[in-house]
């Protein structure tokens, strides 16, 4: 068994609610945290990081940075962390598992090192995840790098000097986010040039507030496609506050809206740097009765919802809990702009509409859009594959939640990559869950 009493494999029924209701204070964001931590790890001395996530994502960084030679001690909610500083130990195998954000933001700060190699045992995930535009921008600062035709496992070597890099944009953001870790611990910083269209304006931003809050100094071009980080900077040890969870949020939000009751989210920052914030302006566009004040934003469930066009390269990890909304919507909702989403845990757009119309919703793709035809009734009664990805899993858990007969989602355990307390949280607001222990996965 492990937290909360939950099998360490098992597969969730969902059972079908007539209403939610309650408060619940939104998880700590994985986002900040992973960049948090990392940041911490980068400083000399003592940081304290009030308000850690549990998720899996968060735990294989702690794992990666203690491997890399910080100390991290947890207290509490929180996680305490002494620095190595510039100085990564060498020599060492960093694993960190399925979290794609982690390992890139890693491989760039390796080649602060000497053979630092990453692998994963979760070859169909983050084992089939590109890394090549990363890996080149490394090989172009200096750095010597082996891989698997741009994939996990890898090595990277350093030392780099810095300068003017240029760095792909299209595909993921996390390679440039990468490289602005890197680059104030180079002796001659980085002029990053960010090459296509930038997808996911938000977690660069993050980053850039990251190192802001850990005393570096960068600046950015308005259309992010320029950052430059003056090198032989240090991150500066202190204290920071990890805000609310916003793409977990999202699920909990469209569940109250799909169903009647009343449901509070507190912990939710109204200017926050997360994306995935849209999310509340998107539910209140649809229809549903949705109110932020200050960091609490109230659902009053059970209102008429209605399709949207959205472009939700914004709001990349709250598309599956809006598509939840939108097969209960009248009319037709497109997410437009959603290519990266092919590059997750799962193909979330084609394996999204699979799952889709297995539970009886007309669904629709191109390669960068998914169509999702709203419909009243879902009758339940199936099994859903999860396909090991959390935001699949998190959708499909609150199309159970207003079928007609419970839902069965398989490898539901894998929640714990970004939200451990998913189904607890659904829990206390009203919502039936079983749980089968299944074998490995």
């Amino acid at each position: 068994m492990t937290q909360g009493g939950l099998p360490e494999r098992f597969d969730v029924i969902v059972h079908p609610a007539r209403e939610l209701r309650g408060e619940l204070r939104a998880q700590p964001s994985k986002n900040y945290t992973t960049r948090y931590l990392l940041a911490a790890a980068l400083a000399q001395g003592e940081t304290r990081v009030v308000g850690v996530a549990t998720s899996e994502d968060a735990e294989a960084m702690i794992r990666c940075l203690r491997d890399w030679g910080a100390g991290v001690e947890r207290l509490g909610e929180d996680a305490v962390v002494r620095g190595f500083g510039a100085h990564p130990r060498a020599g060492v195998t960093l694993d960190p598992g399925n979290a794609g954000a982690v390992a890139r933001f890693l491989m760039g700060v390796a080649a602060l090192t000497e053979g630092t190699t990453f692998v994963t045992d979760h070859a169909d995930s983050l084992g089939r995840r590109p890394q090549g535009d990363l890996l080149e921008a490394l090989e172009r600062l200096g750095a010597r790098v082996t891989s698997r035709d741009g994939k996990l496992p890898v090595t990277i070597s350093g030392p780099v000097r810095g300068g003017l890099v240029q760095v792909g944009a299209e595909r993921s953001s996390q390679y440039a986010s990468a490289l602005m870790f890197l680059a104030p611990l180079l002796p001659d910083g980085l002029d990053l040039r960010l090459t296509g269209e930038i997808k996911s304006h938000a977690p660069l931003r993050q980053t850039l507030d990251t190192l802001a809050a850990f005393g570096v100094t960068a600046s950015a071009s308005a259309d992010l496609s320029r950052v430059t980080i003056p090198g032989g900077q240090t991150y500066q040890a202190g204290r920071v506050l990890v805000p609310g969870d916003y793409p977990g949020s999202a699920a909990i939000l469209a569940a109250a809206a799909l169903l009647p009751g009343e449901v509070t989210v507190t912990n939710l920052r109204a200017n926050d740097l997360q994306g995935e914030r849209e999310a509340v302006d998107v539910l209140r566009e649809m229809g549903a009765d949705l109110v932020h004040e200050g960091d609490r934003v109230t659902v009053r469930g059970g209102r008429p919802l209605h399709a949207v066009t959205r472009d939700g390269d914004g709001f990349t990890d709250a598309v599956q809990a809006l598509t939840a909304a939108a097969a209960s919507a009248q009319g037709t909702t497109t997410w437009e702009n959603v290519e990266t989403l092919r590059l997750k845990e799962c193909d979330r757009i084609s394996d999204t509409r699979r799952e889709l119309e297995r539970l009886g919703v007309t669904a629709g793709e191109t390669r960068n859009s998914l169509t999702v035809t709203g419909t009243p009734r879902i009758p339940g009664g199936v099994t859903a594959d999860g396909h090991g990805d959390h935001r699949m899993i998190m959708l499909l858990t609150l199309l159970g939640l207003r079928a007609e007969a419970p839902v069965r989602i398989t490898g539901a355990h894998h929640i714990r990559k970004s939200y451990p307390e998913f189904f607890q949280h659904l829990e206390e607001l009203g919502a039936r869950f079983g749980y089968a222990e299944t074998g490995a996965q």
